[in-house]
């Protein structure tokens, strides 16, 4: 059964690209589990092309460290260890401080407004079940939150590290509790920053990444055992 649809040819991207996203998506989402061997023929008759552009965008995975090749075996989805996991939670934890901090003394009345929305959409999502539209939701309110800091730089470093948080992040929520719980630290963290409170906001930004890593590491050593 085939899991990657066909390419949706887009007139301003190369080909190339469009597969590169395509297969990167899939492991992020989770489409593509880690460890699992990635077959050029496989992929380019899932995504309607030929194997040269996945054999291009399987070498670029592998730069993002998403991929690695295995001598005499081929190319397979890398697997999430725990110095992985601990070295980006780290970088996270710091700058997601910093932005809530910086949030704190520099956000806008429609920024606030739109993490405000952001919370209520989230608890619908959740209440719904939706993991997907969850995360997706979640995203678009961290995004905000880094926006709100006023540091574009902040925000560059963020993003380079998108790829590997969005892999973790659907991983972590769908933990047990773990949405439910992710919600009342976002609205902690939201309260502190309407009220202007930069000490606490950042205490509890770094707090909400603490917890997410704790269910991730859980959620990745119960997957083990089974």
């Amino acid at each position: 059964m085939s899991r990657l649809g066909p390419i949706q040819l887009d007139n301003y991207q190369p080909l190339r690209e469009l597969v590169f996203e395509a297969i990167r998506e899939a492991i992020i989402d989770g489409t593509l589990r880690p460890g699992e061997r990635l077959m050029e023929v496989v992929l380019a008759e899932e995504l309607g092309v030929s194997r040269t552009p996945v054999r291009e965008a399987i070498r670029k995975l592998e730069l993002e460290k998403l991929v690695i090749m295995v001598p005499r075996k081929g190319a397979y989805v890398a697997d999430v260890t725990k110095r992985d996991v601990a070295e980006v939670f780290e970088i996270r934890r710091a700058l997601e401080g910093l932005a809530a901090q910086l949030a704190s003394n520099r956000v806008t009345e429609e920024q606030l407004e739109k993490l405000e929305r952001y919370l209520v959409k989230i608890a619908d999502a959740i209440d719904k079940g939706d993991i997907e539209q969850t995360i997706s939701i979640d995203v678009a309110f961290h995004d905000v939150l880094y926006q709100a800091s006023g540091n574009e730089r902040l925000e560059d470093m963020i993003s380079n590290l998108r790829e590997h948080i969005q892999r973790y992040r659907s991983t972590s929520l769908a933990y047990p509790g773990r949405m439910k719980q992710a919600l009342i630290e976002h609205r902690k963290v939201v309260e502190a920053i309407a009220n202007r409170d930069a000490d606490l906001a950042k205490k509890l930004a770094e707090q909400h990444i603490v917890n997410a890593e704790n269910s991730l590491m859980e959620a990745i050593f119960q997957s083990k055992k089974k």
